[in-house]
């Protein structure tokens, strides 16, 4: 069987710093710690949600996690204003290496998914916005099971749905847990470490891989035997 990519969606192929421009708009010299705790909280939000059995979707987790950390840097916005900053969700820009990265590998004959922890009708718009969502054989959300990563639910989800197996799929992601998480389900991954200054966990389970890229992917794997 060929080998099955997954890619995590945000933080891995999408930058979600992106939001920045917006914020810089609105609130100035707060944006850069604004946009982190975001993230931040939006990822907790996931996290307890999924442990906790109290399911809403990845876009609920954003719109609370902006709630959050408007309250937490004493930032007021109207409703029209995190209208407009959950807008930017649909719209964010790929990493620079993203596209080079995805074109090569798919020429080399991987197969490649995206796999997120947000709503696949989102996923689409987003792809399509970016302009990659035809290097793609499909877009898998955990939607479908309503819980998150990393969850070892929806890394079975996910290859039940690529019709991979866990010897010959890999996970693609900057999030330390989503990599944890995928090698403890039996896949294997590559931890696309987007800076020096990222970490990663010191659990003991290490990826299979770890890349500055998805072009330093590219190389590294066609180099492989896979």
């Amino acid at each position: 069987m060929k080998t099955t990519l997954a890619f995590d969606v945000y933080g891995t192929l999408i930058d979600t710093n992106g939001v920045l421009a917006g914020l810089e708009t609105l609130i100035g010299a707060k944006a850069l710690d604004f946009s982190k705790t975001w993230r931040d909280i939006q990822l907790e939000y996931s996290f307890r949600r999924g442990l906790m059995q109290k399911y809403e979707n990845f876009a609920v987790c954003t719109s609370q996690g902006l709630d959050y950390t408007c309250a937490f840097h004493n930032v007021s916005l109207t409703d029209a204003q995190k209208a407009d900053l959950l807008g930017l969700y649909r719209v964010l820009p790929t990493f620079s290496d993203v596209k080079e990265g995805l074109t090569r590998l798919k020429a080399a004959g991987f197969r490649l998914y995206a796999f997120s922890n947000g709503k696949a009708d989102a996923l689409e718009m987003l792809l399509n916005n970016a302009g990659i969502r035809d290097l793609f054989l499909g877009v898998v959300s955990v939607d479908d099971i309503k819980t998150f990563k990393p969850s070892p639910a929806t890394y079975g989800h996910f290859l039940r749905q690529s019709g991979a197996t866990g010897g010959s799929a890999w996970l693609v992601s900057s999030n330390p847990f989503d990599v944890i998480g995928a090698i403890s389900s039996g896949m294997k991954a590559a931890w696309v470490q987007r800076s020096p200054e990222k970490i990663f966990d010191p659990w003991g389970i290490d990826p299979t891989i770890t890349v500055t890229s998805l072009v330093d992917l590219a190389d590294r794997l066609s180099e492989s035997s896979l």
